[in-house]
């Protein structure tokens, strides 16, 4: 089978969450770039309330038609961020369905997803991250606030539900926004330094791709509102030393090949005096042209419709 042309490719997005509308533009994007290189692209998404749509007109559908539809394709893109999509959910479906898929596999999207089984990973390697607690409603009650702490949900993403805390009359509002998306919640020590994000592409034959890394240059927390507000100041290549990039890319490659990962990840850290403290794994990060990652391959020479074919070209040979 001919990669180009002759390729039928489903490219999902939606889910059941609040990156939502996130996950709608990365899939348009990524659609869009798809057809443009001459694959057939099927659209489909998948809504709030866990209904699926079907097309670019969004015909209704229920989940055995959209099964079907996807047993029509070579292969599926799926490109939710988030629970019920970007934590092994996807990928199972896809692979109760027989269907090739890009990007990782059940247990890699669950164990990124999981901010704190992340940490254990994390600290298995000998990779730093930040103190901090998990909680749960019935343990919550009886933490104490004793200095500035993020407070954020385990398994969320696109900084949602993630709060800043500075004084102890700001923690009850902050756990609050963290238990209305989780019923984990994470509480960590505020790290200094730099954001330094690496993104890694694992190939089917082993090797690992690392490209330029990316600084977020922000002031104060990088919240959803500066996220996607374009209030961020990216900066690719980040300005390292050469045993600063090493440690990074060690570090982000350790946690792609620990977790499972394929295709592209990214790994995000805080770079501080004592070296790359880990902040968190996403499996299927932001897609549209515009973000981190496709903008860090872009650093290197890889354009994003280049990436996209390569990622799909990888799973059906």
């Amino acid at each position: 089978m001919n990669a180009r042309g002759a390729a039928r490719v489903a490219v999902i997005g939606g889910g059941q969450n609040c990156e939502h509308d996130v996950s709608l533009a990365s899939a348009s994007a990524v659609a869009d770039a798809l057809e443009t290189a001459g694959y057939a692209v099927v659209r489909l998404t998948i809504e709030r309330d866990g209904g699926w749509r079907h097309g670019a007109g969004g015909c209704p559908a229920d989940l055995a038609d959209a099964v079907h539809v996807l047993r029509t394709c070579d292969v599926a893109v799926p490109v939710l961020h988030g629970p019920r999509g970007e934590d092994g959910a996807l990928a199972a479906l896809c692979e109760l369905a027989g269907v090739p898929y890009v990007g990782s596999g059940v247990l890699a999207g669950a164990l990124a997803m999981d901010k704190w089984a992340t940490k254990l990973v994390a600290a298995d390697l000998g990779i730093a991250t930040a103190p901090g607690v998990l909680l749960t409603p019935s343990t919550a009650p009886g933490y104490r606030w004793t200095r500035p702490v993020v407070v954020k949900p385990v398994a969320a993403g696109s900084s949602q539900g993630v709060t800043l805390v500075e004084s102890p009359g700001e923690l009850p509002q902050a756990l609050d926004g963290a238990f209305a998306l989780d019923r984990r919640v994470l509480v960590e020590d505020v790290v200094a330094g730099r954001e330094v994000d690496v993104a890694v592409l694992g190939r089917p034959d082993g090797s690992r791709t690392v490209a330029p890394a990316l600084e977020i240059v922000v002031d104060g927390l990088f919240d959803f509102a500066t996220k996607y507000g374009g209030a961020a100041d990216f900066r690719i290549p980040a300005e390292l030393a050469d045993t600063e990039r090493k440690e990074l890319e060690d570090a982000a490659v350790a946690m792609f090949d620990a977790l499972g990962c394929a295709g592209v990840a990214r790994v995000d850290f805080f770079l501080t005096a004592a070296g790359p403290v880990l902040n968190e794994v996403n499996t299927m990060p932001g897609f549209t042209e515009q973000s981190q990652v496709p903008k860090m391959f872009a650093a290197a020479g890889v354009s994003y419709a280049d990436l996209l074919d390569l990622l799909v070209r990888d799973v059906i040979g």
